[in-house]
Parts: structure tokens; sequence; C-alpha cells
């Protein structure tokens, strides 16, 4: 089975990538019940340095992770085309112009997916964006692909 299709990576799609990657890691979670906590004691003790610093920490990184998203998209030349996917038995090759780069399925770390996107990280920190919206008809197709290719322990797409 082979298949091929382009993405083009906007803020947007990098926006939502990046808001998963960061509250479904450890830090992202501390960062937000730690400002929980800090609210509930403003509650309990009126103390309103406790109500700025809880809105700062739960305020703070979607703004951030949302600029971040936007100059990415802005100043990374990577984003400014579509990118072309070719998925084989073999593995993942993303080509735009001249330059191609290929991964074997093995080297895949895991694949997820959100309301917007299919994510498939190639290591810890880096990922191929599927946007959903520029998947079409191809969408099933492309996580039945992965799904066929990877272990199911390390594929967490929900339809």
């Amino acid at each position: 089975m082979e298949m091929e299709f382009d993405v083009k990576v906007t803020a947007g799609a990098l926006y939502d990538y990046l808001l998963f990657h960061t509250y479904t890691s450890f830090s992202g979670m501390l960062g937000t019940l730690v400002g929980a906590l800090l609210l509930m004691a403003f509650v309990s003790t009126k103390y309103f340095i406790y109500l700025i610093a809880g809105v700062v920490l739960i305020a703070y990184l979607p703004c951030a992770l949302f600029l971040k998203a936007v100059q990415q998209a802005q100043n990374n030349p990577a984003f400014k085309n579509p990118l072309h996917y070719k998925m084989t038995e073999e593995g993942i090759s993303v080509s735009q112009g001249e330059s191609e780069e290929k991964q074997d399925w093995d080297s895949c770390v895991k694949a997820v997916s959100t309301g917007r996107s299919i994510i498939l990280y190639t290591s810890r920190t880096a990922a191929s964006i599927f946007p959903k919206k520029d998947l079409g008809d191809k969408k099933e197709a492309l996580i039945q692909m992965i799904s066929t290719h990877m272990p199911p322990k390390k594929v967490k797409i929900r339809f």
C-alpha cells in the first residue's frame, strides 16, 4: 500500500500541535495545576497576589505558544509552501521543492490525534503534522497506514 498527499502547515496547525505537546507533558500539566492551586488559595484567603499569579500561570502558556506558532509559521521556510508526503511500506518521505527527507516506520515514536490534526512523532520533540482539513478523504487511509506500520501501543488516534 502506498499513498501521497500534500499538507500546508499553518500557524493554526502549529498551535494545535504545540498545545497538545505542551499540555500532555509533565511541565505543562504541573504549570496548570499550580495555577489552579493558586486560584483556589485566592478564593480561600482573598490575597490578590494569588489571583494574579494563578491567572498569569494559566494564561501565559497558551498565549506564548500562540505567539511561537505564528512566529514559526512566518519565519520557517518549510512552512511557506505545502509539504508533499509519500507513505510507503518502508516508511515516510517528505519533500518540498528539491529537498527530501525519509524516515523508517521503526523510528517513529508515536502517533496521536487532536481535534484538528493527526500528529506523527518522528522523535521525542519533532513531528509531522497532518491537518485533517488537508487530508480530506485520505484521513482514514492515513490512519490505517500508521496503524499497520506502528505497534498499537504507540498509536493513540481517535476518529
